[in-house]
């Protein structure tokens, strides 16, 4: 078979992708897993009994906040991974903002405590367990983000893998929010970050496994 020949062949019956099929790809995907979040929040945690009252405070939408404030342009930064040769760097400056600014905030909470007052401000009462709650109920979004990018064509994969377990983090944490009784700026300074990182650095691991074209 001659070369001109074969290419006619691969390309038959080939057709125009659909537009924005891929940011459609990825709504589905941010879509299933927050409500996969929040089933499986509401299975095993249950939404705090106060939520009512929480609700009027500050503090609350400010928990909501900074996880929204990742997952957005976490959302952004993986589309554009999902395409090769795409320019995503510029966007990591918008990721690290949020955590930057959580960070001073708690260092300024610290700084207006007594020092013997302070570890109580950063453990709470459940410092043990929120970040692996918090890891716990991103795997709805992790398995959707990489069902996603398995549909694109990533080529920095551990780059892809980490921001697919970046965007499910915070995802999870936005849900674990509704349940988590913590409300201390240095409390979420630590834990509910080490609970994000937790399936990025997952993703960064299995991306080149499992993203492989």
């Amino acid at each position: 078979m001659k070369t001109d020949e074969w290419i006619e062949m691969l390309a038959a019956g080939a057709a125009p992708v659909p537009a924005h099929a891929l940011e459609r790809r990825f709504g589905s995907a941010v879509a299933a897993g927050l409500g996969g979040g929040v089933v499986l929040m509401l299975l095993v945690f249950g939404l705090r009994p106060d939520l009512a009252q929480t609700a009027a405070l500050p503090m609350f939408w400010g928990k909501l906040a900074f996880a929204a404030a990742l997952a957005v342009p976490g959302v952004w930064a993986l589309q554009r991974l999902a395409r090769p040769g795409a320019r995503w760097v510029g966007l990591a400056w918008t990721l690290a903002l949020p955590v930057a600014l959580l960070w001073t905030m708690a260092a300024w909470a610290l700084l207006q405590q007594a020092p013997a007052d302070r570890w109580a401000l950063v453990l709470g009462s459940t410092w043990r367990t929120c970040p692996f709650n918090i890891a716990l109920l991103s795997v709805p979004a992790f398995i959707a983000s990489f069902w996603a990018l398995r549909g694109a064509a990533p080529t920095q994969l551990a780059w892809a893998g980490a921001g697919a377990g970046l965007l499910a983090g915070s995802l999870g944490a936005l849900v674990y929010a509704l349940h988590c009784p913590e409300m201390a700026t240095p409390f979420l300074a630590v834990w509910y970050v080490a609970g994000m990182a937790m399936p990025t650095a997952l993703g960064a691991v299995l991306g080149p496994r499992l993203l492989r074209w």
